[in-house]
């Protein structure tokens, strides 16, 4: 079994889209597993007061008539954020969609939740390394069982603890702690959620457009314009966020 130093939360979204920067949560299930085994289950839908797209409501089945009285995310996002507290996070292709839009959501209702200090595991990235397959294969093939209710929130966020679970009686080497699995995996040299930004032998680089490769402090040094573009270009607030860390720690340096 897991062994946990501290609470995992297993989060899954279902949203309006997929766009980081535009698209909103319509429903959130948190699956919460403390350290002696037990889980809390968190689940809500929620007001994204913008339309949901065509492409989504046929996948997850939530529409807007359904929504239109639920609270929106700023209305609960400090309900959220306490019962996230000291937990590390998980789920299935977490690392570059739930994790990111979730942090786009507390960014856009101006609530300060820190995921700098929490290890985050994406149990896809173990079944992509390992077998190559999507959550209802992964459930199947680990677990024996069909996925019934896939894409539901709750449903998808508790068949990704068992499959987590079977994951690691079925691959020693990932170890039994959050820390293991992240070493035996890989951790994501990201500096920001929508990856525009990866580290590279310690360095921030830029990770699209013409200025991809290069040292972001040194495209900032050289064109500070580019920073402008950004920052009013269509980029989640997250990566604009950390643009203006470093931005400004390149600034603090000019003036030493």
């Amino acid at each position: 079994m897991l062994q946990l130093k501290k609470p995992l939360a297993i989060i899954d979204l279902e949203t309006t889209g997929v766009n980081l920067s535009s698209d909103r949560i319509v429903e959130i299930a948190i699956v919460k597993i403390q350290t002696d085994g037990t889980r809390q289950i968190k689940r809500k839908l929620l007001n994204p007061e913008i339309p949901i797209s065509v492409v989504s409501r046929d996948l997850h089945g939530i529409t807007n008539e359904m929504v239109k009285d639920a609270p929106t995310f700023k209305q609960v996002a400090n309900e959220i954020k306490q019962f996230l507290d000291n937990c590390d996070l998980a789920g299935y292709n977490s690392n570059r969609f739930d994790i990111p839009l979730l942090a786009e959501e507390f960014l856009r209702v101006g609530l300060e939740f820190d995921f700098n200090h929490r290890r985050l595991l994406d149990v896809q990235k173990i079944f992509h390394m390992m077998e190559q397959r999507t959550l209802s294969a992964a459930y199947k093939f680990y677990c024996n069982k069909n996925l019934e209710g896939a894409h539901g929130a709750e449903v998808d966020a508790v068949a990704t603890w068992e499959i987590l679970q079977a994951q690691i009686e079925k691959y020693p080497q990932l170890g039994t702690s959050v820390d293991a699995i992240i070493t035996c995996i890989g951790d994501d040299n990201i500096v920001d959620f929508a990856r525009r930004m990866i580290m590279e032998n310690g360095v921030e680089v830029f990770n699209f457009g013409k200025h991809k490769g290069r040292s972001v402090v040194d495209v900032l040094k050289a064109e500070p314009q580019y920073y402008d573009w950004m920052m009013k270009g269509d980029f989640p607030m997250h990566t604009k966020a950390k643009l203006t860390e470093i931005f400004n720690r390149t600034l603090l340096k000019k003036g030493l």
